[in-house]
């Protein structure tokens, strides 16, 4: 750099090689092709080099990206063996790894909810289910294994899931989208311009409505009603119980405007 500095042709061409010779054996190209300086991947367990590698971008000009590459549940074996049962344990014996379960008297909402996803699908070949990465949250394992060509996880990417089931109900298919409260509202936008707006039969069926205890501060499903009230077209439903649950996903299955089934987290 210093000697080339004075050189601006020639700093441009170096410039450039590197970022070629860098993506010819990284993945960072699209960053770079963004305006990105990209460094990494490295290992995010390694706090040393992760120290230094911060230490040493706090120097560099323009922005940066760090690519970090993390193992879930990292440093306790039974995390690291089943990372989708340790996403939300609730209370554990450390020693064991073994959850202590709450006593229930009745299936959860998340079940209840599964179930009838499972009985629709059987009776209407247009139902289509939709989840953004909360296939075990949502109850919606067994509907993966029974339907899988008809299951849609869109990964963590709510507004998407949205404007899909919108696109699908646009072409006479009748979709579902299972979203927990919290993160309906990043798909805010999609669900009065995409769904509501066009009245199209779109259900949400939204889990962890109201407050959620374990599931932390982030996951707290309280502004729910309060957004979706103001929304024209759009029906609303809290049901009381179980049954009132897959009665009220039933009638919104079969309105042609879009609804709403909102229920809470935990047993019925």
């Amino acid at each position: 750099k210093k000697v080339l500095r004075k050189m601006p042709a020639a700093w441009e061409l170096a410039r450039r090689s590197e970022v070629h010779a860098k993506g010819m054996v990284l993945p960072g190209t699209l960053f770079e092709e963004l305006g990105f300086n990209y460094i990494g991947p490295i290992d995010g367990h390694d706090m040393n080099a992760l120290v230094t590698t911060l230490g040493n971008m706090r120097h560099l000009p323009g922005p940066q990206f760090l690519h970090v590459v993390t193992q879930k549940g990292k440093g306790y074996a039974p995390a690291e063996a089943d990372p989708i049962k340790w996403h939300g344990p609730g209370p554990y014996d450390p020693a064991s790894g073994t959850l202590i379960k709450e006593k229930t008297a009745g299936p959860t909402y998340s079940q209840v909810f599964g179930e009838w996803l499972c009985d629709m699908a059987e009776l209407d070949s247009r139902f289509v289910g939709i989840t953004p990465a909360m296939r075990e949250g949502s109850g919606l394992v067994e509907f993966e294994k029974r339907f899988p060509e008809r299951y849609f996880d869109v990964a963590i990417a709510e507004q998407h899931a949205v404007t899909l089931a919108a696109g699908l109900a646009c072409d006479g298919m009748r979709p579902v989208v299972a979203i927990y409260s919290t993160f309906l509202q990043r798909g805010y936008d999609q669900l009065i311009h995409d769904v509501a707006l066009q009245r199209l039969p779109v259900v949400f069926a939204i889990d962890r409505a109201g407050l959620v205890g374990g599931d932390g501060a982030t996951h707290q499903g309280v502004f729910d009603l309060t957004f979706l009230r103001c929304v024209p077209n759009l029906v609303v439903m809290a049901p009381a119980d179980e049954n009132e649950c897959r009665q009220m996903l039933y009638t919104g299955f079969h309105m042609t405007t879009p609804a709403v089934v909102r229920y809470p987290r935990g047993t019925g």
